[in-house]
């Protein structure tokens, strides 16, 4: 009985129920030419149940994650999303039209930084992403979808 109240209470705050707590990455505008090479739903079961994406994208055919960053800000905003606050000096964030999603992104460097300082929090298959789309000198942010408000 004990096992199935401690199962219900998972499946609630990242399945089933908690599928509605929980951004898509499918509404998140992407530069053309961008693809996304790892994503990872990662859940926090406490009090407000909440789930978040992470996600590495990577753009081969531009010059600098720099590049990627800023030509993802510009089509953010193209599609209605407004500028928020960051979590770090390193990281740009953004709220969906209608506040639904809050986006941080960042370079890959701009992450592994804050990840090395305790600034953030990815988790390992993220990280590792990074650093590896980093050392192959492909242009690669780094992006964590939140829900908004609520």
């Amino acid at each position: 009985m004990g096992l199935l109240l401690v199962l219900a209470t998972v499946l609630a705050g990242c399945g089933g129920q908690g599928a509605t707590r929980s951004p898509q990455a499918s509404a998140l505008p992407l530069v053309t030419g961008s693809h996304v090479v790892t994503q990872v739903r990662q859940c926090d079961s406490g009090a407000n149940a909440y789930c978040a994406v992470e996600m590495v994208v990577t753009a081969p055919g531009l010059s600098t994650s720099g590049e990627l960053v800023r030509l993802e800000r510009q089509t953010l905003y193209a599609n209605g999303w407004t500028w928020a606050h960051a979590d770090t000096g390193d990281e740009l964030a953004a709220d969906s039209p209608g506040q639904k999603i809050h986006l941080s992104y960042s370079t890959a460097y701009g992450d592994l930084k804050g990840l090395d300082f305790g600034w953030i929090h990815r988790s390992g298959v993220i990280e590792l992403a990074l650093s590896r789309a980093m050392f192959a000198r492909v242009p690669t942010m780094s992006l964590m979808m939140e829900l908004g408000p609520t």
